[in-house]
């Protein structure tokens, strides 16, 4: 489905090529979807003992990737709606992306020495981006989508969730991962 969605055009005949599909799994699902989940969540669990870490106040750059987070759903939906799914997925895998980015540009590996609770912010958005990537992501790859659900610990299915609140921080402060 990832690659349907993401190589295929929408309008005209395409052909499939085994080393496209294969480079695509590999460059994009793996290297930005699953490397940005499980940064996440073994940083989690190695700094906070597996538990959401609390969000204490917000710096530019958290605002600003919470904002993306927040816009990211009605984007996406608005493409898919409109049998974009190319673009929709474009979308999401643009959050994916800013949230890899977002991890870098936060260093909680340094932070975790120098300043917990700032770290302990970066986490908590990254555990909440973990989860919007989660539900937005469901009908392109669900069955590693719910695998992400069961890592974060959460009830229900990600494929259940209300697309309009996938958005939102949701996962509270001492969730058990």
């Amino acid at each position: 489905r990832y690659y349907m969605s993401s190589a295929l055009p929408e309008y005209r005949d395409s052909d499939f090529y085994w080393k496209e599909f294969q480079a695509k799994t590999n460059n994009e699902l793996a290297d930005i979807l699953g490397n940005f989940v499980n940064r996440s969540l073994a940083f989690a669990v190695r700094t906070f003992g597996g538990k959401v870490p609390p969000c204490g106040s917000l710096t530019p750059l958290d605002i600003s990737i919470v904002e993306i987070i927040q816009k990211t759903p009605g984007t996406a939906s608005h493409h898919f709606e409109a049998y974009r799914f190319r673009d929709g997925l474009l979308e999401i895998m643009n959050l994916a992306r800013a949230a890899n980015k977002y991890f870098n540009d936060s260093k909680p590996w340094k932070t975790s020495k120098s300043d917990l609770s700032q770290c302990g912010t970066t986490i908590n958005i990254s555990i909440q981006l973990a989860r919007t990537l989660a539900v937005l992501m469901s009908p392109i790859v669900p069955f590693s989508c719910e695998r992400i659900w069961r890592m974060l610990n959460l009830q229900g299915e990600a494929a259940k969730q209300q697309w309009d609140t996938a958005g939102d921080r949701v996962i509270t402060e001492g969730h058990s991962l």
